[in-house]
């Protein structure tokens, strides 16, 4: 990470933290999720490992590119690009409802992105409105949106049922909770959002 400089903290949870950084020498805006070793599990660990390979292997332009990962003895520090006006969930409770054209525009945007993922064969596994960031508003106010958080995402295949039991509680179809799924259950997950 001696190529960013830290600008300012954006969040914080049990992973790690994640900063708004700049590129010293492209200066450039991105986001540097930082989580440290120390703490985690070994299936921790390997969910970040797998969230890399995944996002690596993704090429979307409505799915969070990865452009940079360092791993030393005590943290990882992934760089991402930088949506500088947040998820879709702060901004659903910010302005209460989206009008139907609003609305359309952005499931159209998520609904690609996930086909794109089945079509590679990666099932997300967490699809949620705090899991969608918004990269750019429109002069019209629609929203551009891309898809983020691929921890719990799996390649997997095609007529092989999924078993394990990840998500959220809201968002999760109903064939998850019986253990036996394929990419589909994704789809469900973009319904209820």
């Amino acid at each position: 990470d001696h190529l960013y400089t830290k600008h300012r903290k954006l969040g914080a949870g049990g992973y790690g933290e994640v900063w708004l950084v700049k590129h010293k020498y492209l200066h450039r805006d991105y986001a540097m999720k930082i989580i440290t070793k120390k703490s985690n599990k070994p299936s921790e660990e390997k969910e970040i490992m797998n969230e890399i390979k995944i996002l690596k292997s993704l090429d979307h332009p409505k799915i969070l590119k990865v452009l940079d990962f360092y791993s030393t003895s005590n943290k990882y520090s992934i760089i991402t690009e930088y949506c500088p006006f947040g998820d879709l969930f702060a901004e659903l409770q910010r302005v209460k409802h989206f009008d139907e054209g609003s609305a359309s525009f952005i499931m159209h945007q998520i609904f690609k992105a996930i086909s794109y993922c089945h079509s590679m064969n990666v099932i997300h596994r967490d699809l949620k409105l705090e899991n969608i960031m918004i990269y750019k508003q429109e002069v019209n106010k629609c929203l551009q949106v891309k898809i983020i958080d691929f921890g719990t995402a799996k390649i997997y295949e095609k007529g092989q049922n999924e078993t394990r039991y990840v998500g959220t509680s809201y968002y999760i179809a109903p064939e998850v909770i019986q253990r036996k799924y394929n990419e589909k259950c994704d789809v469900w997950s973009c319904g209820v959002i």
